[in-house]
């Protein structure tokens, strides 16, 4: 018993142990009771059901505790419980209790209202009910049954007489135990025994692993996988037959026999541990980039992604996981690929274009935990001067265009001689300094009328 383990358990008072009023210890695989009446006065209510305690020992401190549950344990004797005096429920059910005068014990606690020792050898003994009834006056309910006054006055009356029966059974029964445990001992003797002898059959794991050594220098990797493969399954299926061997193989029910099916589980969770660090250990790196330098696109971590290509930039978010602490996030921007480490696992994306790195931002969402990295694109270059051609060609246009809409929107002045003594200003600007350059000045074609016209039969006629 540990303090961590009783403040694991004490949950439900915020793992505060010295207030405890009730603790559940049950199936905690605990072989012996300690510390608790030291750190836990005020208990009330103890279970510790399903272990492996072979002895009631250090809660005889608890003033106030009216209900211990010892049921499926490995004891053997009651004792030390006298401190106990709040006792009301006792409960040691499917125990290797054999010595019922033991029970005597408990007349100190006269607070003892029921009692159960069903399970145990000594109920199995003759006239077991009336001797428990006629020694404990106190108690009203055993093994669940409640005990009648007319019962307790017959139990009275023959207890001279059963007494001597039951101290007869009880020496049987200490026979039967003694001669269990030489046998368990022998037989625990004997297999440490055969184990020593596994272990130094043959060579040992040094002389091994020279030899590896030396002919993995000589032979190629591939040729000594095969053994190795071999061996592996070898031990394998020796473990399992083991395995099945110990299961079927029968045995008394004993304090001995429940303490080696412990061990013999303890046994193979440390070998099934071993076998999964040497598969996390085999396991081969991730490679990210290869030997000729070209980024590879990974995704580790298994997370969702999307890429936005603009203009101008490049956005990639990525679905991070919302309660994961920034910390554990490590982004690397480089020219032609991103890489994001998230708890130790690579996301890298190859980037369609090249970006620039010390422009780049990272930024997390408060809501959603998303990683957004923007990273804008490396200016582009003018590659050719037809453009540049085109585009001085388009304004010259423009500029012209502009200069004969003015000049066909010109609005003349007119002057009317007639009736104003003014000079004619409409001749005072010349019309032909306003025309564009490029005007073609209009053609005069001759008439027939034209004395200098000379027809010529073969021109032909204009339309």
């Amino acid at each position: 018993v540990t303090e961590d383990l009783i403040r694991r358990n004490a949950e439900h008072n915020d793992c505060v142990i010295f207030s405890l009023e009730e603790l559940s210890l049950h199936q905690q695989e605990i072989e012996r009771l300690e510390h608790i009446d030291k750190w836990c006065r005020d208990l009330k209510i103890l279970y510790l059901q399903n272990n492996l305690i072979g002895k009631i020992e250090n809660v005889s401190k608890l003033k106030k505790l009216e209900y211990l549950n010892l049921a499926l344990n490995n004891i053997e004797k009651i004792e030390n419980l006298e401190g106990c005096e709040e006792l009301a429920k006792l409960d040691l059910t499917v125990n290797f209790i054999g010595e019922l005068s033991s029970i005597k014990t408990l007349k100190h606690n006269i607070h003892l209202k029921e009692l159960f020792l069903m399970g145990n050898p000594c109920a199995s003994f003759d006239h077991y009910r009336e001797f428990v009834v006629a020694t404990l006056p106190q108690l009203k309910w055993l093994d669940g049954k409640e005990i009648e006054p007319s019962e307790r006055i017959k139990a009275l009356q023959e207890y001279s007489v059963i007494e001597p029966q039951i101290r007869e059974q009880e020496k049987d029964h200490c026979l039967k135990r003694a001669k269990l445990k030489e046998e368990a001992q022998r037989k625990h003797q004997e297999e440490a025994k055969n184990e020593d002898k596994r272990s130094n059959a043959g060579f040992d794991g040094r002389w091994y692993t020279d030899i590896n050594a030396t002919l993995c220098s000589v032979f190629p990797s591939s040729s000594l996988q095969a053994p190795d493969t071999e061996e592996h399954n070898t031990k394998k299926l020796d473990n399992s037959e083991d395995d099945l061997e110990f299961w079927n193989k029968p045995c008394l029910f004993t304090p001995e026999s429940r303490l080696e099916t412990l061990r013999h589980m303890e046994k193979q969770r440390k070998n099934q541990e071993k076998l999964s660090e040497k598969k996390k250990k085999v396991k081969p790196p991730r490679t990210l980039i290869t030997e000729d330098g070209k980024a590879l696109n990974v995704n580790e971590p298994k997370i969702d992604f999307s890429l936005k290509d603009s203009e101008k930039q490049i956005i990639l978010d990525l679905a991070v996981y919302r309660y994961m602490d920034t910390s554990l996030i490590n982004v690397d921007v480089q020219p032609t690929y991103v890489r994001v480490m998230i708890k130790g696992k690579p996301f890298q994306l190859v980037l369609p274009t090249e970006v620039k790195p010390d422009s780049s931002s990272a930024k997390r969402s408060q809501t959603t935990g998303h990683l957004v990295i923007c990273m804008p694109k490396v200016g582009e270059v003018i590659t050719g001067g037809q453009r540049a051609f085109t585009s001085v060609k388009t304004t010259s246009d423009r500029s012209s265009k502009h200069i004969n809409t003015r000049s066909k929107h010109m609005e003349k002045l007119e002057v009317d001689p007639s009736k104003h003594s003014f000079p004619d200003v409409a001749n005072i600007v010349q019309e032909k300094k306003h025309t564009p350059r490029r005007r073609p000045e209009p053609k005069i074609i001759p008439s027939e009328e034209d004395p200098t016209f000379e027809d010529n039969p073969e021109v032909p006629p204009l339309i």
